[in-house]
């Protein structure tokens, strides 16, 4: 804390030095935004004191920095984008943003970045925004630890936390999202980094990916969405150290893998989802080292997805491991932990010297029949499940772990 404060205090003198500073406040010559940002000139600052300020859309076409004295308030009055920004290495820190308008042909924003780059908001709230920060033709812009809530309960209401479109090399970083449509959400978004946000309560996904590829997001939490997080038609996403958690619904999922390939998921935690991982027309993806537990379904892999290599996996306490709708499995299970085995290790190697085969009878059955989950836990299931691992016959039989791990893997 003392060094951000020394930080802080560092920059703030070396824009006195260098650069003009024009102060904005109740208690200043100059008392609106706009008229701060008419006069000043590229490069400078400006110092804006705590108030509220209803200036409707503040629209900066030159290279400023904004900074909010205790958290100045910018309201919308539910009419107007509250921050337009065009022109490049613009900055704004601190500042409450609050009631952005709504419209079905305009996505209003807290704040807005339009063709821009080397722009960084960061320390800023957003409360009540249509859209929160939306980023289109933007690059190399940073997004940080900003905090953003919506109230809309339906999704054509609402609009996205973190908006970037067509974009590249973006950093969304430090981020809490809660109440939006989609927490983040990346459409034709190139070599970009999301690490360490939260998102919760969002309605749709805390987190969607459309046609993004060579992105990384790591060390983020994605509690309590309708769906964690959706990846679709991109390839080469790196999925690391994330926890996917409280993910529950009818067609809710931690993660959910569609038409993506060349990926890598390693470290992460599937807890208390509906489905840990739903992978439909996926290829090509690495995951090691990752932690399901107390999930619906560990895993749900579709008949469509091939060269999937699961190694080195703890499965703890799901009610299924994995689930399947097809009888031919081009993936591979290797060295992973499954709970529910109950081989043996004659030669004390630490792996099972029988196969585990994850997919149970019952699970197949319920896959083909939903209603069928009504007789969970009852003896006839449990007899159908003793019986097809001694007799494989309805369960794929290449879907199995031929080197099941007697202890956690980690």
């Amino acid at each position: 804390m003392k060094k951000a404060i020394l930080i802080l205090m560092a920059l703030i003198f070396w824009i006195e030095i260098f650069a003009n500073i024009i102060y904005v406040g109740p208690l200043q010559k100059i008392k609106s935004i706009r008229s701060a940002i008419h006069i000043a000139n590229k490069g400078d600052t400006i110092l804006v004191s705590s108030g509220t300020y209803k200036e409707g859309n503040l629209i900066i076409s030159k290279q400023l920095t904004l900074i909010g004295k205790k958290y100045p308030i910018l309201d919308g009055q539910n009419k107007f984008e509250v921050i337009s920004i065009k022109a490049n290495k613009v900055v704004i820190d601190g500042f409450k943003i609050y009631h952005s308008g709504t419209s079905n042909l305009d996505d209003y924003a807290g704040i807005k970045i339009y063709d821009s780059r080397e722009v960084v908001i960061q320390n800023n709230i957003l409360d009540d925004t249509y859209f929160g920060i939306y980023l289109q033709y933007a690059k190399n812009c940073v997004v940080k630890n900003n905090q953003l809530k919506a109230y809309n309960k339906g999704e054509q209401q609402s609009g996205n936390g973190v908006h970037c479109w067509k974009s590249d090399s973006l950093h969304i970083i430090g981020n809490t999202i809660d109440g939006h449509r989609d927490g983040i959400y990346f459409e034709f978004v190139t070599n970009s980094l999301i690490k360490a946000n939260t998102t919760t309560h969002n309605i749709r996904y805390g987190l969607h990916f459309m046609f993004s590829n060579n992105d990384t997001y790591q060390s983020n939490s994605f509690i309590a969405n309708g769906a964690g997080v959706a990846v679709m038609y991109s390839n080469k996403v790196s999925m690391l150290a994330n926890n996917f958690k409280e993910n529950w619904g009818d067609a809710a999922y931690g993660l959910l893998l569609k038409e993506i390939s060349d990926s890598y998921i390693v470290g992460n935690v599937f807890e208390k989802n509906t489905s840990g991982i739903y992978l439909e027309g996926a290829s090509r993806i690495q995951m090691n080292h990752n932690i399901f537990k107390n999930n619906g379904w560990a895993m749900k892999i579709q008949a469509s997805c091939m060269d999937i290599n699961v190694a080195q996996n703890n499965f703890e306490g799901n009610t299924f491991d994995i689930g399947t709708n097809g009888s031919l499995v081009l993936n591979t299970f290797n060295k992973n932990y499954w709970d529910k085995y109950e081989g043996y290790d004659l030669n004390r190697d630490k792996i099972g010297d029988i196969p585990y085969r994850p997919v149970s009878l019952y699970s197949m059955i319920v896959e083909q029949n939903p209603p069928a989950m009504m007789l969970f836990r009852s003896f006839i299931t449990s007899l159908l499940d003793k019986t097809e691992k001694l007799i494989p016959s309805l369960t794929p039989e290449n879907l199995k772990d031929n080197t099941p791990l007697m202890r956690k893997a980690f």
